[in-house]
């Protein structure tokens, strides 16, 4: 009995011996383990270099920001962003604006070195033990990626956040994955204790930390003391910070939210820096949006009382500020833009430079593009189509909301795109975008009489015609088809005027003529023309292309009248300067205008003779010749087969003058409807266009048409016709 006893206590003492060392060990396996941890780290964040992301960028502060196109008065046209950012410098930020983001963020931002280790204790405070505790059991049986976590969030200083945010913004999006994202031996070992999605998060965040260190270390080495690294770190922080609504950086939000620059902030605005200043940690939550606004109060005056506690905002200020109510701008997302034409072409011609410059550069905010285009000039243009369109839609009301128009102001002197619009500005219930089809640059439409200039300008070319030259009026027929078949061409009245001169014959647009002059000099000749006068698709060897049968673009047309209006060669264009985000001139636009291939004698007969089509009462554009219409211009109408595109393109003359070529039509080339033409349709579009802008002094004075001109067209006009003949051919 007394040796089983005895044996009972030696097991007993045995077992508790043999609990207590392996407690004893356990604790030491722990403590080397956690002291190897540790230990891993210690080195990982101080001493660990490798693997380093390049800080060139991010030292240059070269971050995506926004590029700007302005028109020819320096006035923002349209902002193009991959993300809509407004780069911000530390000296550009108000005091004010500072102390808000100081006391939301970071208070000791300027004393640490990146790491703020006094958060670290509150930081674990917050570690959920009992998920710890779940992961180690094994209980509930719940998968990982369903629990809650261990590992809080917060803690992290200013400089981490935007570490995060630009160097490891892939790692922070894969963190919450099931599958281990590091394969490191120790890593593998402690996922089997707390699982995979623990572990990526505590490695992203030493990664982040040891990251945080190195930058602060890299930017005093480029800054030279600590300040100025920590000044420069922080001007990056309120830059990339996203604000919600695709906003991008603390100024950007001044801007979108409160309509107000960020340098024009005050200490009477401290309210508003604190509300800004808040968005950072949840833009979901706390960007304000003029609805729901309580939590949003919430934070603003959590960040106010910080920055009353940081000695920023005195008792009464505070007081103040607390009760200001939170006021937003009202944004329209469905804002038209003016000129979506223009930043098509932009986009076009971007692609096309050869200076290594392209759009991306415009969409990062590398670049900015100084156009030619006036937006003075542009509203006119948009408000004179609308209301041409509307009046045609008195006259069809079936046809409301489905007639489309284009219109192009060009620059004589060297082609620049004054204006442009590829459509109306709202069709099948949207506004016009500048992905939208553009039927300027990209519809290739018959021209109709609009090509009759330049049957009588290849004619004048020749030597054997002048605007005196007698012409048949009469019946004449072309091939239409096939070797036999021929087709009768008519005039629009119906009716022919036999013999009559030349002039006559251009300005009252009549089709018999212009066929029969085209067979004296050859359609090839007709083609020579068009080609050194701008036109650059190419055009059918058919008789009918005297009459416009052939397609060509609404801008080659208005580009070869600006041509015959000032005897200039030179290519169409939009961009007129590229600056560099630095202020540096990227590329300026390069004269490369030309004196067309024409004696002066025969551009004048062409440019009298377009004059004759507006000053000639039997022109087509006599409607232009008129006391409330005091502008002198040159001119055509154009009306294709069937009335299914309307034209008008005209000029104010020589190298001061502008050009205007309007095209109204459906764009499933349905007719629009009998008597509805060039003259009738796109002429009044013409006319309010010109109006507008001279009166407006948009321009500089009317260029006048030489004295010999009008005189020859009012001796015509007054019955002292030259007697003419037919000539020798």
């Amino acid at each position: 009995m007394k040796k089983n006893l005895v044996r009972k206590i030696r097991f007993i003492r045995f077992v508790t011996l043999r609990w207590k060392m392996g407690i004893v060990s356990m604790l030491v396996c722990t403590a080397v383990i956690t002291a190897v941890i540790v230990a891993v780290g210690f080195h990982h964040l101080y001493f660990d270099r490798t693997n380093l992301p390049d800080i060139g960028p991010f030292a240059r502060f070269e971050f995506p920001a926004i590029g700007c196109v302005y028109d020819a008065n320096n006035q923002s046209l349209i902002e193009m962003a991959r993300e809509y950012r407004r780069n911000i410098k530390y000296d550009d930020m108000p005091p004010i604006v500072l102390a808000a983001i100081l006391a939301a963020e970071d208070k000791n931002f300027f004393s640490h070195n990146g790491v703020d280790y006094s958060t670290i204790p509150r930081v674990l405070s917050k570690v959920r033990i009992g998920a710890l505790v779940s992961h180690l059991t094994r209980s509930a049986g719940k998968e990982e990626m369903n629990s809650g976590g261990i590992f809080p969030q917060g803690g992290s200083t200013i400089t981490q956040q935007i570490v995060r945010g630009h160097f490891l913004q892939k790692l922070t999006a894969q963190e919450n994955s099931k599958p281990l994202l590091h394969g490191a031996l120790l890593l593998r070992g402690l996922s089997s204790v707390i699982g995979p999605r623990s572990v990526n998060k505590l490695f992203r965040k030493l990664e982040e930390m040891r990251l945080s260190l190195w930058v602060e270390e890299e930017m005093r080495k480029r800054f030279g003391s600590k300040r100025r690294a920590k000044e420069e770190i922080l001007a990056r922080y309120a830059s990339f910070v996203y604000t919600g609504n695709g906003q991008y950086g603390i100024a950007r939000a001044a801007e979108y939210y409160l309509g107000r620059p960020i340098d024009t902030f005050t200490v009477e605005d401290a309210d508003k820096a604190a509300l800004l200043a808040g968005i950072a940690k949840s833009p979901r939550i706390y960007a304000p949006s003029g609805k729901e606004t309580t939590k949003i109060l919430r934070r603003r005056n959590q960040i106010l009382a910080l920055m009353a506690v940081n000695g920023f905002l005195s008792r009464d200020r505070l007081r103040a500020a607390e009760r200001h109510p939170i006021q937003v701008v009202v944004r329209h997302k469905d804002k038209m833009l003016p000129a979506p034409a223009i930043v098509e072409n932009v986009l076009q011609e971007l692609k096309a430079n050869g200076a290594g410059i392209g759009i991306e550069d415009l969409l990062q905010g590398r670049i900015h593009v100084y156009s030619t285009v006036d937006a003075r000039m542009q509203r006119i243009m948009n408000e004179a189509l609308e209301r041409g369109l509307e009046s045609y839609e008195k006259r069809h009301p079936r046809s409301k909301g489905l007639i489309q128009g284009s219109v192009i102001v060009l620059r004589n002197r060297d082609a620049g795109i004054l204006a442009e619009t590829g459509g109306r500005r709202f069709y099948k219930g949207r506004s016009a975008s500048y992905s939208d089809f553009n039927r300027v640059t990209q519809s290739l439409r018959q021209p109709g009489s609009a090509m009759k200039p330049f049957v009588y300008l290849a004619a004048f070319r020749r030597g054997k015609f002048t605007l005196d030259s007698m012409v048949p009026d009469e019946p004449i027929e072309i091939p239409d088809g096939g070797p036999e078949s021929t087709k009768w061409i008519s005039n629009y009245d119906g009716q022919f005027k036999g013999v009559i001169p030349l002039r006559e014959a251009l300005a009252e647009s009549r089709n018999a003529v212009a066929i029969w002059v085209t067979e004296q000099i050859g359609i090839d000749s007709v083609l020579q023309v068009s080609k050194s006068m701008g036109v650059k698709t190419p055009l059918k060897a058919y008789a009918s292309t005297a009459l416009g049968a052939s397609e060509v673009t609404l801008l080659e047309l208005a580009n070869a009248y600006r041509t015959m209006a000032s005897g200039i060669v030179a290519q169409p264009h939009v961009i007129r300067r590229i600056l560099l985000d630095s202020g540096q001139v990227a590329t300026e636009y390069e004269s490369g205008e030309a004196p067309v291939d024409l004696d002066d004698g025969v551009l004048a007969l062409i440019q009298e003779g377009l004059r004759g089509v507006v000053r000639i009462p039997g022109g087509t554009a006599h409607a232009l010749d008129v006391s409330g219409f005091p502008i002198a211009v040159m001119g055509k109408t154009g009306t294709t087969n069937e009335f299914r595109d309307a034209l008008f393109i005209g000029s104010t003359y020589g190298l001061e003058g502008i050009t205007i070529a309007v095209r109204i039509g459906f764009d499933d080339n349905r007719s629009l409807g009998a008597k509805e033409t060039g003259g009738r349709v796109a002429l009044p579009v013409f006319r309010e266009i010109m109006l507008r802008a001279y009166r407006d002094k948009l321009l500089g004075p009317v260029p006048n048409f030489p004295s010999e001109m009008e005189q020859n067209i009012k001796a015509y006009l007054n019955g002292d016709r030259r007697s003419g003949q037919w000539n020798d051919l």
